[in-house]
């Protein structure tokens, strides 16, 4: 029996609608195939970028160690590896490194001191984040503030200083949550903190650093840089920044023999600091930064590390790191 010519026209549309079906299903499967592929290839690149960083923190090891073992005791720019960028061609991409003095910074935990198990404001480190956050132009009264902030959120007490901030200030917050009462281990613990805002964060950040000790910043004044000058100028309320920028440009690239040598220069000796400020300064490198990045075809990673030098072999003491798809 031969089908209607009406049924025949059905059967037509009902084969044109799985095709169609097929056809979505296809492309989805081909979709989400294709997906796939590219989280294995981005899995295995992420994998690899992240090994060649661990070549390059051992590289950067070795160089810290070879840097304090060409002059013990006093650490230069000499070879031109402070803040210098190297590149490093590797398969599939390309490892960026620089090396620079990880102590030529404000240690955000030097506003405090420790007593054995307790940590409690230090006046000379809290000074000395307010000068630099002057110069930083932060308006002096938030200064204060911050400083007295960042202070509460280390120290163990549970006493706010005058404009400070502690666990009753953060439990009244719309997401409200405690003060650390413990030493800051990356800097960009600093933005829970009262009177941190994103645009005082941009300005001091990279002025920052959070070692894992309360001693007052380990200024290297002979790797300290021009640039740099906000780092000299904080010692100091009798510092101007621009004898600090032409003097550090005027040292010479073999730095200064002795803290007395250093200390006796014209400038050094306008600061009029104090013995705790005195002792403070070095001519040696601790601590070194390494910041890095890895950059293959459909990846970016990058990481700061920092090492501690005097011990031997050199460590890595803490890395911070970021994946960019």
């Amino acid at each position: 029996m031969i089908p209607p010519v009406k049924e025949h026209g059905a059967a037509l549309l009902t084969v044109l609608l799985l095709v169609a079906v097929i056809a979505v299903l296809a492309a989805h499967g081909i979709d989400r195939l294709a997906g796939a592929m590219k989280l294995a290839s981005n899995s295995r690149e992420l994998s690899q970028a992240k090994a060649y960083l661990v070549a390059a923190e051992s590289i950067a090891l070795k160089s810290s160690e070879d840097i304090v073992a060409i002059s013990p005791g006093k650490t230069t720019n000499i070879g031109n590896w402070n803040g210098s960028e190297q590149s490093y061609p590797v398969p599939g991409g390309m490892i960026n490194a620089t090396l620079s003095d990880g102590g030529n910074c404000f240690n955000i935990n030097s506003l405090v001191k420790q007593t054995g198990a307790e940590y409690s404001a230090r006046p000379a480190g809290i000074q000395q984040f307010i000068r630099l956050m002057r110069v930083l132009e932060v308006p002096e009264g938030d200064a204060f503030d911050i400083a007295a902030s960042v202070t509460d959120w280390i120290d163990t007490d549970d006493d706010p200083a005058q404009n400070g901030a502690e666990d009753n200030h953060y439990q009244q917050l719309e997401k409200p949550y405690l003060s650390a009462n413990a030493l800051i281990i990356d800097v960009s613990e600093i933005r829970a903190i009262k009177g941190v805002t994103t645009d005082v964060y941009r300005r001091i950040a990279p002025w920052l650093c959070a070692l894992p000790t309360t001693s007052l910043s380990p200024i290297n004044v002979n790797t300290l840089r021009p640039e740099q000058a906000p780092l000299l100028i904080m010692l100091s309320d009798n510092a101007d920044i621009v004898r600090a920028r032409q003097f550090l440009g005027r040292r010479a690239i073999s730095g200064y023999a002795s803290l007395n040598d250093f200390w006796s220069q014209p400038f050094p000796a306008s600061m009029a600091a104090d013995r705790e400020v005195q002792a403070q300064v070095k001519l040696s490198t601790r601590w070194f930064r390494i910041d890095m990045s890895v950059a293959m075809q459909s990846a970016l990673v990058e990481q700061r590390a920092l090492i501690d030098a005097v011990r031997r072999p050199a460590r890595l003491v803490h890395r911070q790191r970021a994946d960019i798809f």
